[in-house]
């Protein structure tokens, strides 16, 4: 039965997820609401958000262990029981007017959905794409960064017309449909499933793509340095690519003299680029490698976080700012496949799952960071500095595993199950 799946469907199915758990980025369309019909504070609402994405990486890295014993199918299932229940119980949490409700069921239930309904299409769409692997991740990932373009103005309606509540009823019970029967056509390749003609492209030298260097478990990954540089790396990546989304139109007004619209125009813009990031990043990354890839990211955001404190035209500012989120949105994109080529597809799940905890741990230092240096010296340029050189740091780290990895394609691993 599973010959006759096809492994673009496969990958339509994981859009159809990450199009849901994404709209998550659109949480800020429910702030000015919230705090118009409760009087909550701007951190209060904040909280939610922050909340979910805490949970996202919690989930991911405690429950990737389930993803890989149970299959994309039931993981799926049981992230759109999560999201779905987590977001139609935010609804029950606004008729009751109760804030700690709202951080339950947004903020935690939301978030375990989150992280499941992440790690569980990804995962099995590194198996499915073994030839294309940055593509196929970048599809599916590349929806999470679309979804708040597509998600924002269909909410913003629905909080006109029917209300808060009754807009989280309607979204939680439409993105539990959109998961689950999603989730119903993923599934694993057949045992020693390869695309036809790989095998032999890869035994001639005719294809870019490398053997993966090991096949290891997730408890044998994180015994090893590579598994360290690869959650630095994404942690600095999105610690200041969060940063800069944070604060993006005071800075832009503060440095390049923008206007509080035109400021407000290219933050919308940012989404966008966001997810042009995620599929052009990804799929450049089958074609140049994983670790030229991450290298770049760091070279380019090394230099234009250093040339922005001194960018007062507006038109550069902002194409700077957009080469910053597609860097940012193809460090998520492109992650899976590195993973893939460093410990295989054994336990891919898990892996990623413990990875994304850099996720969580960078919402909350990213901005944190970004605010502190700001009150420090008084304005956004020295927390540009302060980033410029992080990427520093995760340049000389991606040089680094660069070093390993060809170290490791060297040697010849007569047991590649062993962590090196």
């Amino acid at each position: 039965m599973e010959k006759s799946k096809n492994r673009w469907l496969i990958a339509a199915s994981a859009v159809g997820i990450h199009i849901s758990i994404g709209s998550v980025y659109a949480w800020s369309v429910f702030t000015k609401p919230l705090k118009s019909q409760f009087g909550w504070s701007d951190g209060e609402v904040s909280f939610t958000f922050s909340l979910a994405i805490l949970f996202l990486g919690l989930s991911a890295a405690y429950l990737g262990h389930y993803v890989e014993k149970h299959g994309p199918r039931k993981s799926g299932t049981l992230a759109a029981l999560f999201f779905g229940v987590g977001i139609a119980g935010s609804g029950l949490a606004v008729n009751l007017g109760s804030l700690y409700m709202l951080y339950l069921f947004y903020g935690v239930l939301g978030g375990i959905g989150l992280g499941v309904g992440y790690i569980a299409p990804v995962s099995t769409l590194v198996k499915w794409f073994p030839d294309r692997r940055g593509l196929a991740t970048g599809l599916a990932i590349m929806g999470f960064g679309f979804a708040s373009l597509i998600s924002s103005p269909i909410m913003a309606r629905l909080i006109g017309s029917v209300g808060i509540a009754n807009t989280f009823y309607l979204l939680g019970g439409l993105y539990f449909i959109l998961m689950f029967f999603s989730s119903r056509y993923l599934s694993p390749p057949p045992k020693d499933w390869l695309p036809a003609g790989f095998k032999e492209k890869v035994d001639a030298g005719k294809s870019p793509v490398k053997r993966d260097i090991a096949q290891l478990t997730a408890n044998q990954a994180v015994r090893t340095r590579r598994f360290y540089f690869l959650w630095l790396m994404l942690f600095i990546n999105v610690t200041c690519g969060i940063a800069i989304i944070s604060v993006a139109s005071p800075v832009a007004q503060e440095i390049a003299g923008m206007s509080a619209l035109s400021a407000a125009t290219m933050v919308g813009l940012m989404g966008l680029f966001n997810g042009i990031g995620r599929i052009g990043w990804a799929s450049f990354s089958d074609y140049i490698g994983r670790p030229a890839t991450y290298t770049a990211f760091f070279v380019i955001q090394l230099l234009a976080f250093f040339i922005l404190p001194q960018t007062t035209h507006s038109l550069l500012f902002q194409l700077l700012i957009f080469l910053i989120l597609t860097c940012y949105g193809g460090g998520f994109a492109s992650i899976p496949a590195y993973i893939g080529d460093l410990f295989g597809t054994r336990e891919l799940g898990a892996i990623h799952g413990y990875i994304l905890t850099a996720w969580s741990a960078a919402g909350l230092v990213g901005p944190s960071i970004a605010s502190w240096v700001h009150e420090t010296t008084g304005n956004y340029s020295g927390s540009l500095t302060v980033f410029a050189g992080f990427f520093a740091v995760a340049l000389v780290i991606s040089l680094w595993i660069r070093s390993d990895i060809h170290r490791l394609r060297k040697m010849n691993q007569k047991d590649p199950t062993v962590p090196a």
